[in-house]
């Protein structure tokens, strides 16, 4: 199976500057790294535009986009545009230095989704990846979290705008929660979300406990899983089957949007998992196989990840195990069997269970 894989080399101007731990150095890095690692009979490299203003109201409101649009151009020139930043935007949106071409880069990086979920529903390609995407934590007014604009958000509401879908899975890896992308759909019931991340109570944003299921319409169609620290494999691997799994087969989505890059990585430098490098294969694997569901469909969205050096060894498994190409890729450094974590996971899977029973069949 051939990928659409959405790359520009303008990707590296999605960076914050010096000393901050985004920098878009991981796109250019990954590219070279894919060319010579992966035969480009497995892969199309498809280039998008950069999305319009028309596109980012979809998302948006009018008010966050210009103001976004031009601090980040005046930051790019070395100029000092702070004004109302706060009102707009989290401390760790703030550039350190001179930073890229944000915007810009944010507007491509929304533009690759739209191009994907063409690509994807007119059958051109059956599953997409857009390097670049997942920019989970942005909201429609505010962005944070390294996040500018929720391309992930625009992806589902495209999709239902454009293409009149009804049922939408949304999958998040990250290891942190996905909090601008549960603001976008917490009362959708055609928005299936489903979020795997560390304890809240140990990391940003804070959200993501298994008590927050939507509300409304939307109630029961958002699953929090706060994975504990450490979880490794196993624990990840058991959630797939105990809860994904079952719940995606209950749902049977019309399409499938995954994202998360490599921070759930055991050696990452912002998280806490224990994710080993064969473990970002088996979810692009499971996903792969969930996406049987829906004629294969899926968006696959990879930015995350804080471990340059682990980084494009983590990325490929994902988009190996997702295409299901068996090209060997090794652990780059020792890792322990045992999850000791697993029991811990046990445990959530039951809290889980426990909470969204009366909405899920399959969990009752």
């Amino acid at each position: 199976m051939q990928l659409a894989i959405l790359y520009r080399e303008e990707l590296k101007e999605y960076d914050f500057g010096a000393g901050h731990p985004f920098s878009g150095a991981r796109y250019t890095n990954f590219y070279r790294f894919l060319k010579d690692n992966l035969s480009d009979e497995n892969y199309r490299i498809i280039s998008a535009e950069p999305a319009e203003d028309a596109d980012l109201l979809l998302i948006c409101n009018r008010e966050y986009i210009d103001f976004t649009r031009e601090f980040y151009r005046a930051a790019n020139l070395s100029s000092d545009y702070d004004e109302r930043f706060y009102l707009f935007h989290s401390a760790d949106n703030r550039p350190v230095g001179r930073p890229g071409k944000l915007e810009e880069a944010a507007r491509l990086i929304v533009g690759q989704a739209k191009r994907a979920v063409d690509i994807v529903e007119s059958g051109e390609f059956e599953k997409a990846v857009s390097l670049g995407g997942g920019m989970h934590h942005a909201k429609s007014g505010f962005g944070e979290g390294f996040c500018i604009y929720n391309d992930v958000a625009f992806a589902a509401k495209y999709l239902k705008h454009k293409y009149g879908l009804k049922r939408i899975l949304i999958l998040d890896t990250d290891a942190h929660a996905g909090n601008g992308t549960s603001e976008y759909f917490y009362h959708d019931p055609g928005v299936l979300f489903i979020d795997l991340h560390q304890d809240p109570r140990t990391l940003y944003p804070g959200t993501g406990f298994v008590y927050q299921i939507g509300e409304g319409a939307g109630k029961g169609y958002t699953i929090n899983v706060p994975m504990p620290i450490g979880a490794g494999y196993d624990s990840y691997e058991s959630v797939f089957e105990e809860i994904i799994e079952p719940v995606a087969g209950e749902f049977e989505p019309e399409l499938v949007v995954r994202y998360g890059g490599s921070d759930p990585y055991l050696n990452d430098q912002l998280t806490q998992l224990g994710l080993p490098i064969s473990g970002f294969r088996m979810i692009g694997k499971r996903t792969s196989a969930i996406a049987e569901i829906c004629q294969g469909k899926e968006i696959d969205l990879i930015a995350s990840g804080y471990n340059e050096d682990i980084l494009p060894y983590a990325w490929l498994a994902l988009i190996s195990g997702l295409a299901g190409l068996e090209i060997a890729i090794e652990e780059r450094e020792p890792i322990d069997e045992r999850d000791w974590a697993s029991k811990d996971t046990e445990e959530v899977i039951r809290k889980v269970k426990e909470e969204l029973k009366d909405y899920w069949t399959c969990l009752s």
